[in-house]
């Protein structure tokens, strides 16, 4: 990418060399765009370019006592910020893959440890977490979850409305999410391993949410 040479470029650079901080300021005022330009047409995001900016200049400024050795100042900064920009990619990707394997590892770990864990604790928050429900969310909990009984059929059972059915299971399990919430955010996957599969869908929307 081609840029325009500074008027009296040479001069500039000896003086910023010499620690002239106006000369600097010439020579920001005059490449900050050129250098703006490439780095986003390079990483194709005006905020890396933005950071690319500062961070040229910067180092340009912190070695300024070479700057009078260059003989093509151009040049120069047209390297500078294509290799800059291709390193700041490169960063990017590296740590975009080392997260990947991050999250593959955590995950991995996360079930490992959740099959180690002990299933008669387990059951234990469960119980102590039911306590803290009403009688009839408890009931409606029971017959739902562990007998296995549709919404329609505890309503009848309970004299209720399906509909109150559905609200007193989804408080019940907000409490329940609450309570092992407090005791500790990991037994959240076990949770979903005593529930049946016809309750994982409430579960996704009610206990697992937000």
């Amino acid at each position: 990418m081609a840029v325009e040479q500074l008027l009296n470029e040479r001069e500039i650079l000896l003086q910023i060399a010499d620690g002239s901080q106006a000369a600097f300021a010439q020579l920001f005022k005059h490449y900050h765009r050129y250098v703006f330009a490439f780095a986003k047409k390079i990483t194709h995001s005006q905020e890396l370019a933005g950071e690319i900016v500062q961070d040229i200049f910067l180092k340009l400024w912190l070695k300024r006592e070479t700057l009078g050795t260059i003989e093509n100042f151009g040049a120069y900064l047209n390297r500078t910020v294509r290799n800059t920009s291709f390193n700041v990619l490169r960063q990017l990707a590296h740590h975009a893959k080392l997260n990947l394997k991050l999250s593959l590892a955590q995950t991995e770990l996360e079930e490992s440890t959740n099959k180690e864990l002990d299933y008669r604790e387990t059951k234990r928050l469960l119980s102590d977490a039911l306590d803290t429900l009403s009688a009839q969310q408890r009931t409606v909990y029971r017959l739902c979850h562990q007998e296995g009984l549709k919404y329609a059929e505890a309503a009848e059972k309970m004299n209720i409305s399906p509909q109150t059915v559905h609200e007193y299971m989804k408080l019940a399990l907000k409490k329940i999410r609450f309570h092992f919430k407090k005791n500790g955010a990991g037994y959240q996957i076990l949770i979903a391993v005593l529930f049946k599969f016809s309750l994982l869908l409430v579960l996704a929307g009610y206990l697992f949410g937000s």
